[in-house]
């Protein structure tokens, strides 16, 4: 009996170690081979990608650690988990010399034989310094809002702001080298009684205005209306929400004001006719531009004439109308800007604006620019002649019958917003290549109505 006794208590004890070294052995084999776990991906809303966020801008990113109290009172404490935010940008220096202009655009003083003799002693404008010191303001403004810090070409969109006067004549002028955007804006139903098409920022208005002169309605004031009614539609309701309510009012008025300016004025064409576009304080400054005054764009080989027809924002320079835009470059859409290197200069006649303001007459405005040309000594080349490339007024047509398909009474469309249309996104971030020379355009240019004339106008720019 005692050796059974034995036995069993053997069998026992045996079994007992075995089953205490499976259970320490066991951890160790799931330590080794873990099973993989799914993660939750992290919640992600706006625009946090810093890497895209900052286009165009050299990003160094560190994280810095410090020991601390607990994690209770860390919690609390404001200062124990910050991200400072410190933007360095270098503000360019403007070129001066005839030499240094012709590093940007080598063929200028060839173009302009008396430019050299233009330039005084210290020939750069206080603009110059007044446009940088608003990127610099604009820049603390919106560092909190990452999505509206400037790019760095648009920081660096500006060559140089120069003031210019003959020696001789005494004729004054002010000479911007820049980039080239594009402004696609304005419409005038006398001349052109439907749309050009409404690319994202796309506005019915330009600030050269004129009293309308028929009686026929601006291609975009029924759609603006609708807006408008829509809008006051909403505030009525029992249901909307005090907030809302506060935006609506703004919208509102803003509709209300725009609705009244359409039904009053003509403006420029973006599509059609050759002007260019102003910083707000070039026209407020010391010298000012004024709208109206005549100018030259010179890229390349070439001389063309414009106005001075639109107000940008206070920040960025280098734009003109989609007209000029496409005879430079082909490609050019109200997305694609025809010139992203700083090659293209602007030369302004100030104060030779005529008033009072009507609908460019083209002729006039090739006349004047060659006697302003002659003024500073005259040009090696003749000036580009603009072509009128405003369709006639249609015949009006007779009555439709009830039998006349939809599409009868749809309003023509054409491909002068087509390039835009297919664009697949803006690309002031990432231009189109500069052209190594001008492109003549010599295509007719045909107005388009456009499904997205609908869409609410809001513009890029600001006054």
């Amino acid at each position: 009996m005692l050796v059974i006794f034995s036995a069993l208590f053997a069998a026992i004890v045996y079994r007992w170690i075995s089953l205490e070294r499976l259970q320490h052995v066991a951890p160790l084999e799931v330590v080794t081979t873990p099973t993989p776990t799914p993660t939750r991906p992290p919640l992600i809303t706006g625009k946090l990608d810093t890497a895209k966020l900052f286009n165009g801008i050299t990003l160094h990113s560190t994280v810095e650690t410090m020991p601390g109290a607990d994690a209770t009172t860390e919690q609390a404490e404001a200062d124990s988990y910050v991200l400072d935010l410190k933007l360095q940008a270098r503000v360019p220096s403007p070129n001066k010399t005839i030499e240094e202009l012709a590093k940007v655009s080598p063929q200028l003083p060839a173009l302009l034989p008396a430019l050299a003799t233009m330039l005084p002693p210290d020939p750069v404008s206080p603009l110059y310094a007044q446009l940088y010191d608003t990127k610099i303001r604009m820049l603390r403004e919106n560092l909190a809002r990452l999505d509206l810090v400037l790019s760095r070409h648009n920081f660096f969109d500006c060559q140089t702001v120069l003031q210019l006067q003959h020696p001789q004549t005494h004729r004054k002028a002010l000479l911007l080298q820049a980039d080239m955007d594009v402004d696609a804006d304005g419409s005038d139903a006398d001349r052109m009684p439907i749309g050009t098409g409404t690319p994202a920022n796309f506005k019915p208005s330009t600030s050269y205005r004129w009293p309308k002169k028929t009686s026929a309605p601006n291609p975009y004031l029924a759609a603006t209306e609708d807006r408008l009614n829509h809008a006051e539609a909403e505030f009525a309701l029992s249901t909307t929400t005090p907030a809302r309510k506060r935006d609506l009012r703004n919208i509102i008025a803003q509709l209300r004001a725009e609705v009244g300016t359409l039904k009053k004025y003509s403006f420029l064409i973006g599509a059609t006719d050759p002007f260019l576009v102003v910083p707000g304080a070039f026209i407020h400054g010391s010298d000012p531009v004024k709208l109206g005054d005549y100018a030259l764009v010179i890229f390349g080989n070439s001389i063309y004439p414009a106005l001075v027809g639109d107000v940008g924002p206070n920040d960025k320079v280098g734009e003109a109308s989609l007209r000029i835009a496409k005879e430079i470059n082909t490609l050019s859409t109200p997305y694609n800007r025809p010139v992203s290197d700083l090659k293209v200069t602007y030369l302004i006649f100030p104060d030779t604006a005529d008033k009072p303001f009507g609908p460019p007459d083209l002729e006039k405005l090739q006349a004047r620019c060659e006697t302003l040309v002659k003024e500073i000594g005259g040009a090696s080349v003749p000036l580009h002649r603009w072509e009128n490339i405003i369709p006639p007024s249609p015949t009006p047509s007779p009555v439709s019958s009830p039998l006349a398909s939809p599409s009868a009474t749809a309003s023509p469309s054409s491909s002068v917003s087509a390039a835009a249309s297919a664009s697949a996104s803006p690309t002031f971030a990432f231009p189109i290549p500069s052209p190594l020379a001008t492109t003549p355009s010599n295509s007719t240019v045909a107005p388009t109505s456009s499904p997205a004339a609908r869409r609410s106008p809001i513009k890029k720019r600001k006054p």
